[in-house]
């Protein structure tokens, strides 16, 4: 089944708004086995709505809008897709039910009440967390233009609750798909090892790169979720055996959530003392669920004299070595292990540029430690060819002391073989 998007509003085009709708509906549409041919965005309006509209339906059978179902003048998504479907707008009971429980004892006015009202014949999809319902609009036979509100808030949870039961019923096919992600190899590397497998037509295999990190998504295509999930695990107990021990997991968000649920697991607790990468490190860990069992401090220490006062690592350390150096990360690992009564303790300093950077000590040298029990574990990270700017630095450096920490949960060598691509 074809299936087309329309992202409507103008500050999409303006760049003023991120299109993340577009991207949350494209994995939907692509889980149910729909084949998703084009993504058009068009601003706030109605002529040039209509337009691509009329070309969507010559093309696909489901068309999925969102936005521009709001309460405003500029709002005009549902009095577009009346007009192109022939299919009056008309107050819907439940909806208009919905809103008024909303609202409350405040008055609604006409602009708010027009949220009420769907095209003839539609089916209503309530808004959990707003006012403007969503729809499904019957275009002749197989046909379904499916409007949606367009802040995420709003959107998810009726994609996931009304539109994805509503067109699973339809779907002639299910697409598993599974992320296998890794750390400390880089694309082309990964590629060259699974390059047979990345051949193959149902299901596949592709490399990405992402974030200094890199995955392979494999996917595969069956009648049912079982059969393509039987389908596809082959190809991906075959991805992750050939790539190794680089691989952190299958379909987990990331680094910081394998750690922050090791962590768990074992019971064990994590400090942080961060130079470079001014708390980036602490904020991936306090971005996951369940951190506040496993991260009770996470300081930054910026400044030589706050390394000394917060993390006890001496002057003449400083003096001798400076602070962007192997024995300065280590203090800061163990000082910060040890004053604040962690399991772990994890130090990173460096120069993450653009400035600062010396002959000796070059921008984008960066230094992570890892500190348990009486031992600490070293990784010096030199930039290898461009520099590709202080943001790619940072994140590299945290991933890298992520990554440190999940080896050693994993009972795996934390100072194992790495060579991290820079793209």
């Amino acid at each position: 089944m074809r299936a087309e998007i329309i992202s409507v509003g103008t500050e999409l085009l303006l760049g003023h708004t991120i299109n993340t709708d577009a991207t949350h509906v494209a994995r939907a549409l692509s889980s149910l086995g729909m084949d998703l041919l084009q993504v058009h965005t068009v601003g706030d309006n109605g002529g040039r709505l209509e337009s691509a509209l009329r070309e969507a339906l010559g093309r696909a059978q489901i068309i999925i809008t969102t936005g521009g179902l709001g309460p405003t003048d500029d709002d005009m998504t549902k009095e577009t897709v009346a007009r192109v479907t022939e299919c009056p707008l008309e107050e819907d009971a439940d909806s208009l039910r919905r809103l008024r429980e909303y609202f409350g004892e405040r008055p609604i006015s006409a602009n708010q009440l027009k949220q009420a009202c769907l095209p003839r014949g539609s089916v209503a999809f309530p808004n959990d967390a707003g006012t403007a319902p969503g729809c499904a609009v019957p275009v002749g036979t197989g046909q379904w233009v499916i409007l949606l509100p367009g802040p995420p808030s709003e959107l998810l949870p009726m994609l996931e609750n009304s539109v994805m039961p509503f067109l699973q019923k339809m779907a002639d096919s299910v697409i598993a798909s599974f992320m296998v992600r890794t750390f400390g190899i880089g694309e082309g590397a990964a590629a060259l090892r699974i390059a047979d497998l990345t051949e193959g037509g149902n299901p596949t295999a592709a490399p990405y790169a992402s974030d200094a990190e890199m995955f392979v998504r494999v996917t595969a295509k069956a009648q049912s979720a079982a059969a393509a999930e039987a389908l596809a695990m082959p190809v991906v107990d075959e991805v992750r055996a050939r790539l190794g021990d680089v691989v952190y997991g299958i379909n987990v968000t990331g680094l910081e959530a394998v750690v922050v649920d090791k962590l768990r697991e074992s019971g064990q607790s994590l400090a942080t003392a961060e130079s470079c990468t001014g708390g980036l490190l602490a904020k991936r860990i306090t971005d996951q669920p369940g951190s506040s069992e496993v991260f009770g401090y996470g300081l930054i220490t910026y400044a030589n004299e706050a390394k000394t006062k917060l993390l006890g690592v001496p002057e003449e350390m400083l003096a001798q070595h400076g602070a962007v150096s192997p024995e300065v990360a280590r203090c800061m690992a163990v000082g910060v292990r040890e004053r604040y009564e962690a399991d772990y303790g994890l130090g990173i300093t460096g120069v993450a540029g653009p400035g600062g950077g010396t002959e000796s000590k070059p921008v984008g040298l960066v230094y992570v430690a890892l500190s348990y029990g009486q031992d600490v574990w070293l990784r010096e990270l030199r930039p290898q060819g461009r520099y590709l700017g202080r943001e790619w630095t940072r994140r590299l450096a945290s991933s890298h002391a992520l990554d440190m920490l999940r080896r050693h949960l994993a009972g795996l060598p934390v100072e194992a073989q790495w060579a991290v691509e820079a793209r």
